[in-house]
């Protein structure tokens, strides 16, 4: 269980959080209900206007807690994100646009399209700069640069280890610019829906379920390399999304803030009892660093 006893409390008082907020923003539920590993979505209709929309609970951590303002933030800018309908700030309950559950970005079958689709979706949300009150790359690259040589001990094979520590120093040499775009964090692509059908955005890609910071583009592109693996596709994958950034944009920044981003699952693996790296997250290092 996710948070110990506060997320066993949290499950507890689910179903009396969710019939108060279809009591207080009039809404019914019109379909089975969706989860995934921190919130439960309820597909509902407003009394009001009939229109769908999908009800997030959530409980409120330090990934969650700035999504309604980054999902504003991009609204605002209409930079291709999850429209915010309503939000409860005691609860962190969110009312949110309904898109087409049915169609997300994984479920195209070719792969190189959909990485195409991904960047071109990267490209307009970090567009956006981050507003005020959002948690920060330059305090979490910090910390992890802190953590490393700890990890580093927890490592036992001396090949890994010294991956792990150049993936550091990679990082090391861009934390001291760490950059003030609204970044999403978790852009994959099973957290990037179409469009509902019948509606303005039905021919839209759209992102959705942000743990939202602001920093530096670079550090988006790493799940989509991790998400549906292919070592082949490792440097052709990059190669497309730090393309997407903009010809201004350094491909040698987005190489190190990605080696940052190895190093941080490195971390939390660690944390978790792992001797080793997971294979995947290696051989993205490996072929970043040219090896």
């Amino acid at each position: 269980m996710f948070h110990g006893a506060v997320g066993r409390a949290f499950t507890d008082a689910l179903p009396e959080l969710a019939a108060r907020c279809l009591r207080e923003w009039g809404l019914r539920v019109d379909g089975p209900s969706m989860y995934g590993m921190c919130a439960l979505v309820l597909p509902v209709v407003r009394f009001a206007d009939g229109r769908p929309a999908a009800l997030k609970l959530q409980l409120v951590d330090e990934e969650s807690a700035g999504e309604a303002l980054a999902l504003r933030a991009w609204g605002e800018a209409g930079a291709g994100a999850v429209g915010l309908l309503a939000h409860d700030p005691e609860t962190g309950a969110m009312l949110l646009e309904r898109l087409d559950e049915s169609r997300p970005l994984s479920a195209v079958p070719d792969a190189r399209e959909a990485v195409g689709v991904l960047a071109r979706v990267l490209a307009r949300l970090v567009a956006v700069p981050a507003p005020p009150g959002l948690r920060t790359l330059a305090d979490m690259a910090d910390r992890m640069l802190a953590e490393t040589p700890r990890a580093l001990t927890t490592l036992a094979d001396e090949q890994e280890r010294r991956l792990v520590a150049d993936c550091a120093a990679a990082l090391g040499e861009v934390a001291g610019e760490p950059g003030d775009r609204l970044l999403h964090w978790d852009l994959h692509y099973d957290n990037v829906l179409a469009g509902r059908p019948g509606t303005d955005r039905a021919h839209e890609w759209v992102a959705l379920d942000p743990k939202p910071l602001a920093g530096d583009p670079g550090f988006e592109l790493f799940p989509a390399l991790d998400n549906r693996f292919d070592p082949a596709e490792v440097r052709w994958r990059f190669d497309a999304l730090s393309e997407a950034l903009g010809p201004a944009y350094d491909r040698e920044r987005a190489r190190a803030w990605t080696l940052g981003r190895v190093l941080q699952n490195v971390l939390w693996h660690s944390r978790e009892g792992a001797h080793t790296l997971a294979p995947d997250h290696a051989e993205i290092a490996r072929r970043l660093l040219g090896r």
